[in-house]
């Protein structure tokens, strides 16, 4: 049932999944936490039937909507877009600290666990860890949590860009950065600039894995915008004194606030996902995308960067003969007689209805 229903959704999947549900989650707390009065549904004179079709209909436009704007929605989130420069500049440098405690943090665990088995010039590595006083309290509470904790420790680590010119200010913006740069990390090959050959390029699961990783991020940014949107109502409708519920509004208005936080952290984690699909769609799909452009991957690693690179530029700004070396020569044609023209008879001696050459 759930292989049929999927194939009669197609592509509308991630459209219902991602932007449409959370609407309707968001339009149903609207019609509880600002309009719950039975006076100002009565004032429209509204019957229940038809309050369902407009509740219906809203779902949709918010949903529609949400769904148009998910690149500026995304960007604000990211901390690229609507930020004052000082604003960026501070969480962005608070950004990068955290990623440098963390990777201390991270390795301070590492050592202090193999601390017996660590060579001699090594073993006072882990003292001066925790005679560190932004370090030092952090490594006794790791150590006393056990392995499970220094997992969780490692998995936060992850969710930022691997170097540190390409952190961004939020968390959420680190999370889909680091996977935005594992190809030119890896490869120099710009997932950004080739995201549209390698999606074509790639087998049917791994593009369907990327789907649905970025399907399960844009329902929590959804339901987090459609929060925002909610609080806003609710707190015109508590400044303006129509609310009908006043303590049911601002309860609303609070609680919105703290899932809004809530929705935010967690589409972070649901990033890795989306993540782990990205990376498989550019290591599987790096050899059909360089055939698909009519180039021959090169052995060497070193050789590839250099192919991709030129890729790259050759896409992003125009023809370069940087890629001559790594061109696919064009097939030969076989030795032997030419082709018969068409309509000619088949030779003696061959089989009906092939040619003979």
């Amino acid at each position: 049932m759930t292989g049929v229903l999927q194939g009669a959704l197609g592509g509308a999947r991630a459209l219902l999944v991602g932007w449409i549900l959370p609407s309707l989650i968001n339009v149903v707390v609207f019609g509880f936490a600002v309009v719950p009065g039975p006076r100002r549904i009565g004032a429209l004179s509204v019957d229940a039937g038809w309050a369902a079709v407009a509740g219906l209909v809203a779902t949709a436009v918010l949903g529609l909507v949400l769904a148009a704007l998910q690149t500026p929605l995304y960007r604000v989130l990211e901390g690229y877009f609507a930020w004052p420069g000082w604003l960026l500049r501070r969480r962005r440098r608070r950004q990068v600290a955290r990623l440098h405690l963390l990777r201390n943090r991270v390795d301070a665990v590492t050592l202090a666990r193999r601390e017996d088995r660590l060579p001699a010039e090594d073993r006072a590595t882990p003292a001066k860890f925790r005679a560190q006083e932004d370090l030092g309290p952090y490594l006794e509470r790791d150590l006393r949590k056990g392995p499970v904790w220094h997992a969780l420790l490692a998995e936060r680590l992850h969710r930022y860009p691997l170097d540190d010119q390409q952190v961004a200010a939020t968390r959420l913006g680190n999370a889909i950065r680091r996977f935005e740069e594992y190809g030119h990390h890896r490869y120099r090959l710009d997932s950004q600039v080739l995201w549209h050959e390698l999606n074509a390029g790639v087998a049917e699961p791994v593009r369907k894995q990327v789907e649905d990783g970025r399907t399960n991020v844009d329902f929590f940014v959804s339901l987090l915008c459609g929060h925002v949107l909610v609080v806003v109502a609710a707190a015109v409708d508590l400044v303006v004194g129509r609310a009908e519920l006043p303590w049911v509004t601002a309860g609303a208005l609070v609680g919105l606030l703290v899932l809004a936080v809530v929705w935010y952290r967690v589409a972070v984690v649901a990033t890795d996902e989306w993540a782990g699909a990205v990376r498989a769609m550019v290591d599987l799909g790096r050899a059909p995308l360089a055939t698909a452009m009519g180039l021959t991957l090169p052995a060497r690693l070193a050789d590839e960067r250099e192919m991709w690179r030129a890729a790259v530029g050759f896409v992003g700004t125009g023809p370069t003969d940087a890629l001559d070396p790594y061109r696919a020569k064009p097939e030969q044609p076989r030795a032997g007689r030419a082709p018969r023209p068409a309509g000619s008879r088949p030779g003696r001696g061959s089989r009906p209805g092939r040619w003979r050459w």
